[in-house]
């Protein structure tokens, strides 16, 4: 697949496609934060995207990249819910169909805004069903273009545009990345911002980070080959739980990024907080897991400039009272 692997080109021009079509999410810096990394901390909240994660931006790309014959056959996807919730408004906004499975334990919040956005959904057993052979099912029945969370090189050069805003809003303030925190799940997301940070930061030591238990991409650095999860943690972060890295996305990783680390869920508890308490920002667990790295002291860059992005805001609500009462 290395011819298909997407280049800074596609992400530079996924920038100027998503131009005015997904929220330039601002650049967030607190005191506190850096006192305690030791260094000068620039958050990139994608709960301020329009569907509350950055996955509108590469689901949004690979729509925008359809054919008119594709369009009139709409989309389907599977997702835990924030990449279902992007393709249902990448197409709203183009007008297709869009059809989306997700596990029967998603969170309501993420089922309940997908659905809002006219998608219609088709529910699965998370534990024992081939999400990847439905998705495929579902597109051959409708005639539809199937849109994969991560692994797709239209979807990852979009998820990239974080980073070129990141870095370019750091510029406009004097400041250099040194490091550069990432959450990770599938890869998606993690690849395309490495392919902007080898183009506009190419001194910046990126760092993978996953939950607990879904160290996937971590050990897969380490082997130099993808692995599997062999023992999954909890589903608190259900936005981080793909089971092995992407035939995309993992070679991509393995060339750039400088490391995997992992976080607790005491950690990611504290995150949550901590982002509520004084970004003014709600994060979901799994958007949480970066901040949570650096917060720990798992992430450093002692002195320098450290990116973090937080990747989503749809917090189930009992989950975001555990992690303010933790």
């Amino acid at each position: 697949m290395t011819e298909t692997l997407p280049t800074f080109d596609d992400v530079r021009a996924a920038a100027e496609r998503l131009a005015g079509r997904v929220i330039r999410t601002p650049l967030l810096r607190h005191r506190v934060l850096d006192e305690l990394a030791g260094a000068t901390v620039l958050v990139k909240p994608e709960p301020l995207q329009r569907t509350g994660s950055f996955k509108l931006r590469g689901a949004t790309n690979a729509a925008l990249l359809l054919s008119p014959e594709e369009r009139r056959g709409g989309i389907v996807t599977h997702s835990s819910g924030n990449h279902g919730q992007a393709c249902a408004a990448a197409a709203h906004m183009l007008g297709m169909r869009a059809t989306i499975a997700m596990p029967a334990d998603a969170p309501s919040i993420k089922v309940d805004a997908t659905r809002r956005w006219g998608a219609e959904i088709i529910p699965f057993d998370r534990h024992n069903t081939d999400r990847d052979a439905l998705a495929a099912s579902l597109a051959a029945e409708r005639g539809a273009t199937l849109i994969p969370p991560f692994d797709h090189p239209h979807v990852i050069a979009g998820q990239g545009t974080v980073a070129v805003e990141l870095i370019e809003d750091a510029a406009a303030l004097g400041l250099a990345l040194d490091t550069f925190a990432v959450c990770t799940g599938g890869g998606g997301l993690t690849a395309g911002c490495v392919l902007a940070l080898e183009a506009l930061a190419p001194n910046a030591e990126a760092f993978a980070v996953e939950p607990e238990g879904w160290d996937d991409t971590c050990r897969s650095l380490q082997a130099g080959r993808r692995l599997a999860v062999e023992q999954p943690g909890s589903g608190l972060c259900d936005a981080l739980l793909s089971k092995q890295p992407g035939a995309l996305t993992f070679p991509i990783n393995h060339r750039h990024l400088a490391g995997g680390v992992v976080v607790t869920e005491a950690e990611v508890f504290r995150a949550m907080r901590f982002a509520f308490e004084h970004l003014k920002v709600v994060v979901e667990p799994g958007g949480s897991v970066a901040l949570a790295a650096v917060l720990a002291g798992k992430v450093k860059a002692k002195g320098g400039v450290i990116g973090v992005v937080i990747s989503g805001g749809n917090a189930d609500p009992a989950v975001f009272s555990r992690a303010l009462a933790a």
